[in-house]
């Protein structure tokens, strides 16, 4: 299990940020904190495999949190979530060391996205204190280099995620053809999520549709996408 520390300054968005990581499975929460000082101390005492922090804080910024915490010397694992779209904020993080920087407000299948993607990367590293050496695939994961090998349509509606619109053009395409209740199974999406994002591919030219008859009822829909995409 991954272990979650989940830091904002509004106690109901704890509640629900809390309840999207317990949905998520291989992670759970360890403590919340409201304010910067409390996530230093329960970073320090609780030593959590992740940190899940807004940058506007009562006390301080979460981008100091930051800071702090890798001059510290821990190597936690930080994803902000926050609704600071600033340049220089996401620059800040960036430079910083966070993994991923996720805006608010967004649904749950957004946050599992980089969830996974941080469980990835911290999966492909060995234990911290090992001494073996790592190869350049592995490094590459680590660092998110891997993102690329999978093209996204560069314009997606609200509400779809460029994250999860690669896990959905991976999966249609190692299926050849897929259904959008095949995606959402292989995905963990829901079925209406998961037909969006086809729906949207197939608008756009990445994927193409045609309907497969069966006895009785509405023909099914079925996805397919093209291999240079």
């Amino acid at each position: 299990m991954i272990r979650v520390l989940v830091v904002d300054d509004d106690f109901m968005v704890v509640r629900i940020h809390s309840a999207f990581v317990e949905r998520t499975e291989g992670f759970e929460v360890v403590g919340t904190a409201h304010n910067g000082a409390d996530a230093l101390a329960l970073a320090e005492t609780l030593a959590p495999d992740l940190v899940l922090l807004d940058v506007h804080l009562p006390d301080m910024s979460g981008l100091e949190v930051l800071e702090r915490l890798r001059a510290l010397g821990r190597s936690v694992a930080v994803v902000m979530v926050t609704a600071e779209r600033g340049a220089a904020a996401v620059r800040s993080a960036l430079h910083g060391g966070a993994m991923q920087y996720l805006v608010k407000p967004f649904e749950y299948d957004d946050l599992a996205d980089r969830l996974r993607r941080v469980a990835a990367a911290l999966a492909s590293l060995p234990a911290e204190d090992a001494e073996e050496r790592v190869d350049q695939a592995a490094i590459d994961q680590a660092f998110g280099a891997g993102r690329s090998a999978v093209d996204v349509p560069p314009v997606l509606p609200k509400g779809l995620s460029p994250e999860t619109a690669e896990l959905v053009l991976a999966a249609a395409r190692e299926a050849e053809e897929i259904s959008a209740s095949e995606a959402a199974e292989a995905v963990g999406l829901s079925r209406v999520t998961a037909r969006r994002y086809l729906e949207h591919f197939v608008d756009t030219g990445a994927a193409e549709v045609r309907l497969r008859y069966g006895g009785t009822g509405r023909p099914e829909r079925r996805y397919r996408v093209g291999k240079g995409r």
